[in-house]
Formats: C-alpha cells, structure tokens, sequence
C-alpha cells in the first residue's frame, strides 16, 4: 500500500496540507488560551504538553495511507492521549481533532479508525459545551459530529476512488504487457514464416537441383562422360550459391545475388543466366525498397526453379517491367502447363502460395495464367510505393 502512496503526488500533496493544518490549529488553539487567560497554574502543562503534541506528530508519517505497525499505532495512540490531556486542560484545543481524524483514518483499519473518530467526536463534543459555559446550544451536539461524517465520508470515498484508479492502472498495465507479449508471438511466427520461405526458395531450391544433376551425372557417368561431369560443375556451381545464401542468411538474411551490389536486374540477369533463361529489362529503372527488390528476386527464383522442376521447357524467359505506378515481374515457359484451377494452392510445398505471400506482404498481386500443354506465365506486381 506504501508503494501505491509512494507514487500518487495527491495523496502525498493532501497529507502535507493535513499535516500543515494540525501545526495551525495548534498554533492558534495556544495563542487563543494565552490571550484569553492570565498565566496559571495549568498554563506551563498546556504549553509544555502543547510543545510534546507537536514534536510527536513532527515524528509520524507525513506521506498517505501507511500500514498499521504496532510502532505506528502506538505513536497514534500517544498522540491522542497528549492531545486529550490537552482538550481537558484547555478546550480551545478540541478543533486539532480534525487532522487527527484523517491521521486515523490513513493509519489504522477501517473499524478501528471509526472508532477513534468517534472517540475524537465525543471529546470535541465535550469541549464545546465546556466553552459555551453552560448555554444550550444545538449545534454544540450536531456540529461537531457531522463534520466528522464529513470528514470520513470524503476521506473514505477518495480512498476507494483512488484503490480504483490504482486497479484500472494495473489493468491497463497488465493488457499492455499482454499485447506486447502478443505482438512478440505473432511477430516471432511471422519471422518463421518468412524464413521458411527464403530456405524454400534458395537453400531447399538448391539442393533438390544439385540432387537431379547429380542423378544425370550418374545415369550418364559411363555413356557420356562430358555431360555427366557438365552436370557435376552446374551441382557444384548451385552449391556455391546456396554457401552464399546460407552465409547471407548468417549475417541479415539478405539475397546473396542483391549483396553483390549489382541491384535487382544484375541480380536478375544472374539467376536468369544460371537457370538458362532469357532475360529483359522495360521502362526506365527507377530504386525499389530493398524488401522489393528480395521479394521480386525470391519470386524470381522460386518460379525457376518450379519451371526447372516440373514444367519440362524447352525455353524460360524473365521480364522485369517499370510502369508508371508499379514495377512486373514475368516469368514465362513453355513447358507442359496445368490447370491452375486444379492446384489451387500452387504446384506443390511453399512454392506459390509463398510467392503469393511474398507480393501480398508489399501490397501487391500474383497471377498465373496457365493450360496443359501450353506453357506457363507467372506475373507479379508490385506497387512503386509499398505498403509495410
């Protein structure tokens, strides 16, 4: 409770001014019994038990609520029994009570700090029909009671008020962290997604490449040795590629063909040569968003490598187009096609359905127009201004 004090500036700025109030109060309940009375007998005990009531409450917690120690209940207790002492001698001394209800009311329990309001009320009660010298007076009984319902009215409703703020606080608080925790997760399994699909279209490409040049070089190892060891360089050519990529994947997860510094038609022009495919640049070139440039090159890549896989071509072509609002990527053969109505989630694994993704991610679209024994064009547009 101490730490939800500590950091609510109001409770603390309302002890303070409860805290100032008492001094004054005892200050002016002194002066007024020094200027109405001549010097005494009881005068020296009133202002040396006035000078011990303010070094006790000088000793107490100025802050807000507290926890109700047995150290701090006996300081209250003590301040109460100096201030009674006090109200008895003098009962200019009486209207002190009312800090001391809110010093209750932040110490102790909620039934016992209605008792020692009460307790507080009938003193106040008792000083000022001991003031009014004997006259009848209603408002010496109804006065000093309702202003301590009041005062404890106000005091316990800004106290549940604040208990509220601080629970909605917490609340809140703990939503924020949830969604963070959220947003992490699903920002952990985008990351995963997305790297599945890079491994799909560079190091999973690649492999299964190597694997079908290593089967022709086997087959034809004894037949025909010079194509078996052409098939041999090409495996070998990929797998320095894929060295490339699992590198780059190491270091920002980059193409290795865009970290040569060629740019995405270099990069382009690479893969297309590798793969034994024609390639075309229209428009003027203007830059592309690095994410662009990957996600055209990876689309790129994986088209390849289906055509290289399954469509059986004899030729590929690859087509970068600059428009005046977005930038085309066209990869066509003429392979033996399909039926794209039959493979609605793309030829087989993450294949389209990745690329798809990948031109979806950067606002754009991915078509495929393709028929048996006709050949297929993949096209995907991506907007010159992308949306993250």
């Amino acid at each position: 409770m101490e730490q939800d004090v500590e950091r609510d500036p109001d409770a603390r700025r309302l002890a303070r001014i409860m805290h100032i109030a008492f001094f004054l109060l005892l200050g002016a309940s002194l002066a007024r019994f020094l200027l109405r009375h001549d010097w005494e007998t009881r005068s020296p005990w009133i202002v040396a038990l006035t000078g011990a009531l303010a070094s006790l409450y000088l000793l107490g917690p100025v802050s807000g609520r507290v926890r109700a120690t047995p150290r701090r209940i006996a300081w209250l207790g003590t301040v109460v029994a100096v201030w009674v002492l006090l109200v008895v001698l003098a009962p200019s001394f009486a209207w002190c009570a009312v800090p001391l209800f809110y010093t209750g009311l932040r110490t102790l329990p909620p039934r016992a700090a209605l008792g020692l309001v009460a307790l507080l009320t009938a003193f106040v009660v008792f000083a000022q029909v001991r003031l009014a010298h004997g006259g009848w007076d209603p408002n010496l009984i109804v006065a000093p009671p309702a202003v301590a319902a009041l005062a404890t009215g106000v005091f316990v409703y800004a106290d549940r008020q604040a208990a509220r703020q601080r629970a909605l606080i917490d609340d809140l608080l703990r939503t924020r962290r949830e969604l963070a925790a959220i947003e992490r997760r699903e920002g952990t399994l985008a990351e995963r997604q997305r790297l599945s699909m890079e491994i799909h279209d560079t190091l999973a490409q690649g492999l299964s490449s190597q694997r079908m040049l290593l089967q022709a070089a086997d087959r034809t190892w004894d037949g025909d040795p010079e194509k078996a060891r052409r098939h041999v360089r090409t495996a070998a050519s990929i797998a320095e590629r894929n060295l490339a990529e699992a590198r780059r994947f190491v270091h920002d997860l980059a193409p290795a063909d865009l970290a040569e510094g060629g740019g995405l038609e270099e990069a382009l022009r690479g893969l297309a040569a590798r793969e034994s495919a024609a390639f075309r640049v229209d428009g003027v070139p203007v830059p592309l968003p690095d994410r662009a440039q990957s996600a055209l090159l990876r689309i790129a890549q994986g088209a390849l490598a289906n055509i290289r896989e399954h469509a059986g071509a004899d030729s590929a072509a690859v087509t970068l187009t600059y428009l005046d609002d977005q930038v085309v990527l066209d990869v066509a053969d003429d392979g033996r096609g399909f039926d794209p109505a039959d493979r609605p989630g793309g030829l087989r694994g993450h294949g389209l359905p990745a690329m798809r993704v990948r031109a979806e991610q950067l606002g754009g679209t991915l078509t495929v127009e393709s028929a048996p024994g006709e050949g297929t064009v993949l096209s995907a547009a991506i907007p010159l201004d992308p949306q993250p």
